[in-house]
């Protein structure tokens, strides 16, 4: 009587793959050779007495089940072991509430244990008979214990059974009745039971027609087995499963949140761009001959790619002719992350239109995370690009240095001081200026590039020969991008070029 019932045993964490596979096989070629010794048992005891006959081919039902049990629970593991399955975002999840939460609660009480050992297997499996010629029934004191009854009161005849089964599990029980008094066919189900203390059992019936001698159903024999707890660690582990695959629908409902969030606030332009324009605001006139950035920008994601950070590139033609270049990053990643980098790329912009250097700009933003309600740190530089007079002016919050790549060589620019955003209330942020050449390339970066920042500095160093010869911006993003991408890089990073164009001197 196979049985897809699970293994009575408690949950662990998830083993290895293969040793999953492994106790599968174990547990199949243990299940051949039950089926082996339960015929040669049937028919080694083919003219004993039919009670031990009963009792043999129920105990081999038995050790069956566990092992079909088994086999089932393991199956199940080793799919949880695979990746999220297609389709997972279409499971339902069913929350008890009520009554029904009430009655599962119930069920899942522990096993009574006492001196005789009862908590064990065989102390949860009793056996019944109910005579149709003399209306006895008999009952093993196993299973009065199972429905909380006194042994000396006796069973329950199969009239009296039904109301002590929960009432939508009743045809279930009038079913396997009628198959097997009716049609004297063997019988296998579950149901559960509400007991005089009103503790709520579930019990798994398997039985058989005895008959008489000329054929006709005598009497009902069953096994049965309290299977209370093992339906309590079933649904623990589908609770488990299902909260799982819910946590991975969150992941990646924020995820994807995160990338539009990301990619409505990040600069729309791809590939380079050239500013100033002249067209950006009214009243700018056309840049400096020769004077104008060359930009381009790249978004690297993280190793696992699960989530998106903080960081941030930009680049904006201001008001005065000048150009807004910054990078940054805040800490952590999801939503949140991006959400922040939303507000302080905002704030950035603003402050910056409204005619704000680069050091008081980083001040301000300062004290902008201070009142923050979601506090974070931030690294970040920003500057600002005269063409007019190829002047840069620039501030830094704790984050690494642009880099100046002039005739084939590299080096960082004079750091201002400046720490980290949301590190420190009243912190003060200088500004350094740098007078630029036609042909030079800036390089900002957010310095997750490589595992550190000084590592990713010495790397984007060594390309200087490669980057000064390139013919645009757009070319100097694909090499930093060829050098870069592959990286094992536990979070996002972001890498901002800008090439001041015309001919040397």
């Amino acid at each position: 009587m196979p049985s897809p019932r699970s293994a009575d045993h408690p949950s662990v964490p998830p083993p290895q793959r293969d040793t999953v596979d492994a106790l599968i096989s174990q547990t199949q070629r243990l299940r051949g050779g039950l089926d082996a010794v339960r015929r040669d048992t049937v028919a080694d005891l083919g003219g004993t007495d039919d009670a031990q006959v009963r009792w043999q081919r129920a105990l081999c039902e038995l050790a069956a089940h566990q092992l079909d049990d088994l086999d089932r629970h393991l199956g199940e593991l080793r799919e949880g072991l695979l990746a999220d399955p297609p389709g997972a975002d279409e499971g339902t999840e069913a929350d008890a509430t009520g009554t029904e939460a009430d009655t599962r609660a119930a069920a899942e009480a522990p096993a009574e244990s006492d001196g005789t050992g009862r908590g064990s297997l065989l102390s949860r499996v009793g056996s019944a008979e109910w005579n149709l010629l003399s209306d006895e029934v008999t009952w093993s004191d196993e299973l009065c214990r199972i429905f909380g009854r006194d042994p000396g009161d006796g069973g329950l005849t199969l009239d009296e059974l039904p109301s002590w089964i929960f009432s939508e599990d009743q045809p279930i029980l009038t079913a396997m009745v009628t198959d097997c008094l009716v049609d004297g066919k063997p019988i296998d189900g579950e149901f559960r039971v509400v007991r005089a203390d009103e503790v709520v059992r579930t019990v798994h019936m398997a039985g058989e027609p005895v008959l008489d001698t000329d054929g006709s159903t005598a009497s009902m024999w069953a096994v049965l087995r309290d299977v209370s707890e093992l339906r309590r660690s079933e649904r623990a582990v589908r609770e488990s499963r299902d909260t799982l695959s819910h946590q991975r629908r969150i992941a990646r409902t924020e995820r994807r949140l995160a990338v539009e969030v990301q990619e409505a606030v990040l600069p729309p332009w791809r590939g380079s761009l050239r500013l100033p324009s002249g067209d950006g605001f009214p009243g700018t006139g056309p840049a400096a001959d020769g004077a104008a950035l060359d930009i381009a920008a790249h978004y690297l994601p993280s190793e696992s790619s699960a989530q998106i950070g903080g960081d941030w590139y930009d680049a904006l033609e201001l008001p005065d002719g000048r150009t807004l270049l910054s990078v940054g990053g805040l800490t952590g990643h999801g939503v949140t992350a991006t959400c922040g980098m939303a507000m302080l790329l905002g704030a950035v912009r603003g402050m910056a239109v409204a005619g704000i250097e680069p050091g008081p700009l980083m001040g301000r933003l300062n004290q902008l995370l201070a009142v923050s309600s979601q506090p974070a740190l931030v690294g970040a530089a920003c500057g600002q690009y005269d063409p007019r007079t190829r002047t840069l002016v620039w501030a830094q919050a704790g984050h690494p240095a642009p880099l100046l790549f002039r005739y084939g060589t590299g080096r960082p620019l004079r750091s201002p001081d400046g720490v980290l955003l949301g590190a420190t209330t009243g912190a003060t942020y200088t500004q350094s200026e740098e007078r630029l050449e036609p042909g030079d390339l800036l390089v900002l970066h957010t310095g997750r590039l490589a595992q550190d920042a000084e590592g990713a500095t010495e790397r984007l160093l060594a390309l200087a020969p490669r980057l000064t010869a390139a013919h645009g911006a757009q070319e100097c993003v694909r090499l930093v991008a060829e050098a870069f991408g592959h990286e094992p890089r536990e979070n996002d990073a972001c890498v901002l070029i800008a090439r001041v164009t015309g001919a040397r001197a």
